[in-house]
């Protein structure tokens, strides 16, 4: 596993990820903002995780997708602490205990996992270099 390539691929779902959060609190769709831009995070994470895990795959390192999903939750809940935590949570009165402890947190880390491992899974089986599908055509 490449540490680096797999904490850069994490500084880039987490830069996508803070954009649509913030992004969606200019948004007036809903009266509860905190909740509107958690589900905006949900729903962004999901191509967000995937390019990340795009980036980190595309030297086509055979690193199981799980491993590589808690390589980014663990740089990404970093980047939390040092960054996002200070600058928006604790001016909005929360601090580091609230956010880490809060339900969407976790939510939100189970599905990074999950779609950094289902990434790797379709990698493997359509993605798959020198690899030759079944098809009608070869059936010979």
């Amino acid at each position: 596993m490449k540490i680096r390539r797999a904490i850069l691929s994490a500084t880039i779902t987490w830069l996508l990820g803070v954009s649509a959060y913030t992004l969606s609190y200019f948004m007036d769709w809903m009266d509860d903002k905190a909740f509107q831009s958690n589900l905006v995070l949900v729903l962004a994470l999901i191509p967000s995780t995937i390019l990340g895990a795009y980036f980190y795959y595309r030297k086509h390192y055979d690193t199981n997708g799980f491993n590589l999903g808690v390589i980014m939750l663990i740089t990404i809940m970093t980047l939390d602490a040092l960054i996002t935590v200070p600058l928006f949570i604790i001016p909005e009165g929360g601090n580091h205990v609230t956010f880490f402890v809060d339900p969407w947190f976790w939510l939100l880390a189970i599905e990074l996992i999950m779609v950094a491992w289902l990434y790797s899974r379709y990698r493997v089986v359509y993605l798959a270099p020198n690899k030759t599908l079944k098809t009608s055509a070869n059936k010979k």
